[in-house]
């Protein structure tokens, strides 16, 4: 094989490819960001709209108008996000999976724990691998990924890490795509935690139960992940509000609530942490809940920010740059560390 084909046959396997398949994700159920589940959430918008124009409770002259219009959809940072999501698959393989593969060998899994568990009290005797025992299993394996999450993103609002969450929170206008505008340390971070907590949950269970469960899944997508992304989730990365009300917002994470957890007013700093669940943020004190009027918002880190997240290698980049002018006797000129999360 010549030097020009090998580079040709790497070409496509390291970067075609994972491009490729990135694109053609968003018409799979494995995902928030599939059309399915956008043009629900879009339609749920437009019910809205409609509703709101009614009773003479917005200004927008048109459905375009009223999620955004080309301020938003056309915004540099938009494009940006949807660059770095067409680029994710290729920056998992590259940054992400290498990391993860060394670590993960030291993560105990659900097959250590129900071995330990199984050599410790013994085997029970499995009762059977009914519907309810599945569904049960899938309810928990939610709950385990939604708390953990919760500690994660809570994480990495501290001053250390925030630097890389702040990639996140530097969009200046919130599209879908945003919520793919992740760090890929914040990726392993997450990844490895989540991995770990199912590991001792599912392994507990699986002994609980007497042997392997099976999720149950609708299209190919654990149940619960499907209601949820189905139930407007990618409002949560939009300029429209949303909001579930006061009480319902004690458990429920309304895209209203994600918006002010990206607002860059004070009083909505470190509040509402949570991805589908509120209810941890009500029990561990950071909750905010909204109502049916509209806050008025601004979303983004700050004026100082503007021109330092623009391409998807300051993405990247600048938050390593960010720690480096933080280190004793190493702070950089002209680089402001503020940190108004942590």
């Amino acid at each position: 094989m010549d030097v020009f084909s090998l580079i040709y046959k790497r070409l496509i396997e390291w970067v075609i490819t994972p491009i490729t398949e990135q694109f053609y994700s968003i018409f799979s159920f494995n995902g928030r960001l599939g059309v399915v589940f956008l043009c629900a959430s879009y339609g749920v918008a437009y019910g809205l709209f409609r509703f709101r124009k009614q009773h003479g409770l917005t200004d927008a002259p048109s459905f375009w108008q009223f999620i955004g219009g080309s301020r938003v959809y056309f915004h540099r940072s938009a494009w940006l996000d949807c660059r770095y999501y067409l680029l994710r698959k290729l920056l998992k393989l590259a940054l992400v999976l290498p990391i993860v593969h060394l670590v993960d060998p030291y993560i105990l899994r659900s097959g250590d724990y129900l071995a330990f568990f199984n050599n410790l009290w013994g085997a029970r005797p499995r009762p059977g691998d009914g519907l309810s025992l599945a569904l049960l299993y899938g309810l928990g394996v939610f709950l385990v990924k939604d708390f953990t999450h919760y500690w994660v993103h809570r994480a990495f609002h501290s001053r250390w890490l925030w630097a890389f969450h702040k990639v996140h929170h530097s969009a200046p206008v919130l599209v879908p795509a945003t919520a793919s505008r992740i760090h890929f340390v914040e990726r392993i971070v997450g990844t490895l935690s989540i991995t770990a907590c199912l590991g001792l949950y599912v392994g507990t269970f699986w002994y609980l139960s007497g042997g392997e469960i099976s999720h149950y899944r609708l299209f190919g997508v654990t149940y619960v992940v499907f209601i949820f992304n189905s139930l407007a989730a990618n409002l949560r990365h939009t300029q429209v509000w949303l909001s579930f009300g006061p009480v319902l917002e004690h458990v429920l994470n309304s895209p209203a609530q994600h918006q002010i957890h990206h607002s860059d007013a004070p009083r909505h700093f470190n509040r509402n942490f949570g991805t589908n669940l509120s209810l941890w943020d009500w029990m561990f004190g950071t909750l905010y809940v909204t109502n049916a009027r509209p806050e008025p918002l601004r979303f983004g880190t700050g004026e100082q920010d503007h021109q330092r997240y623009l391409t998807v290698y300051s993405l990247i980049v600048t938050p390593f740059v960010d720690i480096a002018g933080k280190l004793p006797g190493k702070r950089l000129r002209g680089i402001k560390t503020q940190t108004p999360y942590s």
